[in-house]
């Protein structure tokens, strides 16, 4: 198997997502953003994912410019925001994020969280900015079950992607389930458990293939088909982080971290969030 960073899955609508990028939640705007970004690429990451209210997207669209990589060949993300949700306030909040990004369009547009009562109309908006060339992808963060059914009942467009919190110890598996059987793409935030990894299985994993806990856990990401975007802003970890098409788990290794699961979540509750 060889390395493959630019690997990518394809979307519903046939367009390829890369499987593996980098995540720049609490990344600055003061350089740091720019900077990582720019260690990202060089290092052969082709996807980055921010959203309007890590408040980096001038910072990301910097790195990217300065890398020296066409655009087209990096896959960006970012998200609309709950305070901006709603119909015409989506256009406007997408807009100041291509200003901030200094571009025509991005790759992946998400709604960051499922805000009750205008969910909706801020989906019935990213269907216009996709019709309209906008964005090549559209997606929703944090939703569940529930949510997604609500929103293709009245939807023209089924969501290309799912970017949720999931990792060993919350595997939402019924989840997991409903997306493939409805062609939505799983995307993986806090993915190394905010740095919790402190797990006998993963250690004695890791030490049969010589990789680290995070590694392997974001290789199991990766085979159980679930595009993955660790953080980070040391270089090193960049490159360590990306290490991982060189080795592929077992069926029986994947259970096992699998059946670490108990349903702890780093992040918000999807059902129970007030922000």
């Amino acid at each position: 198997m060889t390395i493959a960073l630019t690997e990518s899955t394809q979307l519903s609508n046939g367009v390829k997502m890369p499987w593996f990028g980098l995540g720049v939640w609490k990344v600055k705007d003061d350089g740091e953003a720019e900077n990582t970004v720019k260690s990202a690429i060089d290092a052969g990451y082709r996807s980055i994912d921010t959203a309007a209210v890590y408040g980096n997207e001038v910072g990301v669209g910097a790195g990217i410019r300065s890398s020296g990589v066409r655009r087209e060949d990096i896959f960006v993300t970012t998200k609309i925001w709950n305070a901006n949700q709603g119909y015409e306030s989506t256009f406007a909040a997408f807009e100041e994020s291509l200003s901030k990004l200094e571009m025509d369009y991005v790759d992946l547009l998400l709604i960051h969280w499922p805000v009750k009562d205008k969910y909706k109309d801020t989906w019935r908006a990213l269907e216009q900015i996709y019709k309209d060339g906008k964005a090549r992808a559209i997606g929703v963060s944090n939703f569940q079950i529930h949510h997604l059914q609500d929103l293709m009942a009245s939807s023209t467009i089924v969501p290309m992607v799912n970017q949720v919190e999931y990792h060993p110890l919350l595997t939402q598996q019924e989840l997991h389930n409903f997306s493939k059987e409805n062609h939505i793409q799983l995307m993986a935030w806090s993915p190394l458990m905010q740095g919790n990894l402190d797990q006998s299985v993963l250690a004695e994993i890791g030490a049969k293939y010589g990789k680290s806990p995070a590694q392997v856990v974001l290789r199991w990401d990766l085979q159980n088909e679930v595009v993955t975007i660790p953080k980070t802003i040391n270089p090193e970890r960049l490159k360590e982080n990306g290490a991982i098409f060189d080795f592929e788990l077992t069926a029986e290794e994947v259970a096992r971290i699998s059946s670490l699961n108990r349903n702890e979540r780093f992040g918000p509750d999807p059902d129970n969030f007030d922000f």
